[in-house]
């Protein structure tokens, strides 16, 4: 299993666009690496919930790493 993303260490790094207690948006501002490939992802959303839906517009890429109690999901352009 991957090292667990820790959001606090490089929170000074992203945005936090959401955070309603189960759902957490950030956008990455300098060149975080997604957890699942490495590369740097635009978008990082953190959930505990067990189902989740999303819209991914056109040509954009999105990496996922469960870490049992919760889900990461990054978005690439």
């Amino acid at each position: 299993m991957a090292e667990r993303f820790d959001q606090h260490a490089v929170r000074h790094k992203m945005k936090l666009l959401t955070d309603d207690g189960d759902v957490t948006l950030y956008e990455n501002r300098d060149d975080v690496p997604c957890p699942a490939c490495g590369d740097p992802f635009d978008r990082i959303l953190l959930t505990q919930r067990k189902t989740h839906s999303f819209d991914v517009a056109g040509n954009s890429k999105f990496c996922v790493t469960d870490e049992d109690d919760r889900l990461v999901v990054c978005t690439h352009r």
